[in-house]
């Protein structure tokens, strides 16, 4: 029985180092019981990745078996905790700004139905793997994850705008050597960006304009919101998600610098980690965030 309680542990954690906690075991001893089921069973339960595992075919027949016998189990001896269908936290990561801007305000009211969240923020390859390592249930991410370990389904389309405040939208579309191409007006203007290597605007330029981007950031801040922040204070221009300048487009505050018939995309993706959904919240927080991902 113990054996089986350590396996659903591993199962719905993704990995033994997040299992250990939950049964109040070691990392070794876990990994020694696992092995041990395996042994008597003659069968792989798990595939040992990097970090974390990932359940074989034979592993999620042996949950769906156990799992309902088990909870029974726990209810007749008192037992309770995640293990066992209650409810715990919900670890949720994605980007901070998409956080701030559209998840949180979107899972509110199940906050105030009494789910708990634990939500962390970064960026999508570090979450990724964290989230095999069994330490997020939820990630959005900003790409689809490679291979098949993971689960995930598309959330929605984030689109990408070129903006400045209006005093700078005008220079730019008066400036005598554009002839109606931005781009000749912002080789002479200083760029903001998040990262160095500037990703959203090299991808811009690359898919409206067909063209390599030219220019360097002539300031480079900490992140989305800093960009938002510094643009609309006169610091020149940037390429933003539109989620993000919403408010400041409507508000006359940033101007659009161009406007493509078909502005560059980016699908974002809500990534589950396995076992997970023995948590009912987690479903909970799933589909909410599925429901309001279709007005963002």
């Amino acid at each position: 029985m113990n054996l089986l309680r350590t396996f659903l542990a591993v199962y719905r954690s993704g990995s033994f180092t997040a299992a250990a906690p939950l049964l109040g075991l070691s990392q070794p001893t876990v990994t020694a019981q696992i092995r041990t089921l395996e042994q008597q069973s003659g069968r792989t339960l798990f595939t040992r990745l990097p970090r974390g595992v990932e359940p074989t075919a034979l592993a999620h027949e042996l949950a769906r078996q156990v799992s309902g016998p088990l909870a029974a189990l726990a209810a007749l001896e008192g037992g309770a905790g995640p293990l066992f269908g209650h409810t715990a936290p919900v670890h949720l990561a994605g980007p901070s700004e998409l956080l701030c801007t559209r998840v949180l305000p979107a899972l509110a009211g199940l906050v105030a139905d009494g789910v708990q969240l634990w939500v962390t923020q970064g960026l999508t390859d570090p979450l990724l793997e964290d989230l095999r390592a069994g330490q997020h249930d939820l990630v959005i991410a900003t790409r689809r994850p490679r291979g098949r370990a993971l689960a995930s389904l598309p959330l929605a389309d984030e689109e990408y705008v070129l903006v400045a405040t209006p005093d700078w939208a005008r220079r730019v579309a008066e400036h005598p050597a554009a002839g109606g191409d931005p781009c000749v007006a912002l080789r002479e203007l200083p760029l903001v960006t998040y990262a160095e290597d500037l990703p959203i605007a090299r991808r811009y330029w690359r898919t409206v304009f067909g063209r390599q981007l030219a220019a360097r950031a002539a300031l480079t801040v900490p992140n989305l919101h800093a960009v938002v922040a510094a643009v609309a204070a006169g610091a020149d221009y940037s390429v933003l998600p539109q989620s993000l300048c919403k408010e400041h487009l409507a508000a006359g505050r940033l101007a659009l610098l161009h406007d493509p018939q078909e502005p560059p995309l980016n699908t974002l993706f809500l990534v589950q980690r396995p076992g997970a959904g023995a948590n009912p919240d987690v479903i909970r927080v799933r589909d909410r965030l599925r429901s309001a991902a279709r007005a963002w």
